[in-house]
Protein backbone atom coordinates (compact mmCIF):
# COMPACT_ATOMS: atom_id res chain seq x y z
CA UNK A 1 0.00 0.00 0.00
CA UNK A 2 2.46 2.61 1.12
CA UNK A 3 4.59 1.95 -2.29
CA UNK A 4 1.24 2.45 -4.37
CA UNK A 5 0.48 5.56 -2.29
CA UNK A 6 4.41 7.38 -2.81
CA UNK A 7 4.07 6.51 -6.98
CA UNK A 8 1.10 8.20 -7.18
CA UNK A 9 1.94 11.36 -5.36
CA UNK A 10 2.12 14.76 -6.72
CA UNK A 11 1.08 17.05 -4.30
CA UNK A 12 1.60 16.83 -0.67
CA UNK A 13 0.60 18.94 2.29
CA UNK A 14 2.65 19.36 5.50
CA UNK A 15 1.08 20.34 8.05
CA UNK A 16 3.78 21.95 10.82
CA UNK A 17 5.89 22.60 8.15
CA UNK A 18 8.86 24.47 10.85
CA UNK A 19 10.76 27.29 8.88
CA UNK A 20 13.54 26.05 11.10
CA UNK A 21 16.28 24.22 9.25
CA UNK A 22 17.48 21.81 12.33
CA UNK A 23 13.63 20.41 12.36
CA UNK A 24 12.78 17.20 10.98
CA UNK A 25 9.77 18.29 8.75
CA UNK A 26 11.84 21.39 7.03
CA UNK A 27 14.20 18.17 6.32
CA UNK A 28 11.81 16.14 4.99
CA UNK A 29 10.03 18.46 2.86
CA UNK A 30 13.72 19.42 1.54
CA UNK A 31 14.08 15.82 0.00
CA UNK A 32 10.11 15.34 -1.16
CA UNK A 33 11.09 19.27 -3.20
CA UNK A 34 14.21 17.28 -4.28
CA UNK A 35 11.81 14.21 -5.80
CA UNK A 36 10.02 16.75 -7.49
CA UNK A 37 6.75 16.69 -5.45
CA UNK A 38 4.74 19.98 -4.85
CA UNK A 39 4.90 20.61 -1.41
CA UNK A 40 2.46 22.80 0.37
CA UNK A 41 3.18 23.91 3.85
CA UNK A 42 1.29 24.10 6.44
CA UNK A 43 1.92 26.69 9.76
CA UNK A 44 0.66 29.37 11.96
CA UNK A 45 3.29 31.73 10.93
CA UNK A 46 5.14 32.98 7.92
CA UNK A 47 4.47 33.88 4.23
CA UNK A 48 7.03 31.54 2.93
CA UNK A 49 8.74 28.66 3.66
CA UNK A 50 11.61 26.59 1.25
CA UNK A 51 10.11 28.86 -1.59
CA UNK A 52 6.75 27.59 -1.25
CA UNK A 53 3.04 29.74 0.00
CA UNK A 54 2.75 29.45 2.96
CA UNK A 55 -1.21 28.24 3.91
CA UNK A 56 -2.76 27.93 7.43
CA UNK A 57 -5.25 25.22 7.21
CA UNK A 58 -5.28 22.52 4.71
CA UNK A 59 -8.94 23.95 3.54
CA UNK A 60 -7.18 27.09 2.21
CA UNK A 61 -5.66 25.15 -0.27
CA UNK A 62 -7.54 24.37 -3.41
CA UNK A 63 -5.26 22.39 -5.49
CA UNK A 64 -6.12 18.30 -5.27
CA UNK A 65 -3.94 17.12 -2.44
CA UNK A 66 -2.05 13.77 -2.70
CA UNK A 67 -0.83 13.05 0.72
CA UNK A 68 -1.50 15.40 4.10
CA UNK A 69 1.75 14.50 6.06
CA UNK A 70 1.50 15.75 10.06
CA UNK A 71 4.34 16.57 11.68
CA UNK A 72 2.05 17.52 15.18
CA UNK A 73 1.02 15.84 18.23
CA UNK A 74 -1.06 12.51 17.68
CA UNK A 75 -4.45 14.22 19.22
CA UNK A 76 -4.22 16.63 16.33
CA UNK A 77 -5.35 14.23 13.80
CA UNK A 78 -8.67 14.09 15.36
CA UNK A 79 -9.29 17.68 14.07
CA UNK A 80 -7.29 17.07 10.96
CA UNK A 81 -8.98 14.26 9.94
CA UNK A 82 -12.45 15.72 9.28
CA UNK A 83 -10.71 18.86 6.50
CA UNK A 84 -8.38 15.49 5.08
CA UNK A 85 -12.03 14.01 4.00
CA UNK A 86 -13.58 17.73 3.03
CA UNK A 87 -10.44 18.57 0.41
CA UNK A 88 -10.35 14.96 -0.91
CA UNK A 89 -7.16 14.02 0.05
CA UNK A 90 -6.12 10.45 -0.45
CA UNK A 91 -4.19 10.13 2.15
CA UNK A 92 -3.26 11.15 6.05
CA UNK A 93 0.37 10.00 6.97
CA UNK A 94 1.07 10.35 10.41
CA UNK A 95 5.39 10.69 10.61
CA UNK A 96 7.43 8.49 12.66
CA UNK A 97 6.35 8.86 16.75
CA UNK A 98 3.17 9.76 16.12
CA UNK A 99 0.03 7.80 16.01
CA UNK A 100 -4.21 7.86 16.52
CA UNK A 101 -6.44 5.32 16.06
CA UNK A 102 -9.48 7.45 16.30
CA UNK A 103 -8.22 9.32 13.58
CA UNK A 104 -6.87 5.94 11.91
CA UNK A 105 -10.96 4.70 12.47
CA UNK A 106 -12.51 7.43 10.79
CA UNK A 107 -9.93 7.41 7.91
CA UNK A 108 -10.77 3.92 6.71
CA UNK A 109 -14.53 4.35 7.32
CA UNK A 110 -14.21 7.56 5.14
CA UNK A 111 -12.17 5.69 2.38
CA UNK A 112 -8.87 7.97 3.67
CA UNK A 113 -5.50 5.67 3.08
CA UNK A 114 -3.96 6.26 6.86
CA UNK A 115 -0.23 5.98 7.48
CA UNK A 116 1.26 6.32 10.98
CA UNK A 117 4.59 6.19 12.85
CA UNK A 118 6.41 6.08 9.27
CA UNK A 119 8.56 8.55 8.22
CA UNK A 120 7.68 9.57 4.41
CA UNK A 121 10.88 10.35 3.20
CA UNK A 122 12.33 7.12 5.21
CA UNK A 123 9.64 5.65 3.17
CA UNK A 124 10.49 7.13 -0.37
CA UNK A 125 14.61 6.81 0.23
CA UNK A 126 13.03 2.31 0.48
CA UNK A 127 11.30 2.51 -2.49
CA UNK A 128 13.42 0.47 -4.90
CA UNK A 129 15.24 2.61 -7.37
CA UNK A 130 14.52 5.95 -5.79
CA UNK A 131 16.72 7.82 -4.09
Amino acid sequence: MIEEILKNAKNIAIVGLSPDEEKDSNRVAKYLISQNLNIFPIYPKFDEILGRKVYRNLKEISDKIDIVVMFRKGEFANELISDVIAQGAKTLWLQLGITNENARQIAMQNGVNFVQNKCIMIEYKNLKGWK
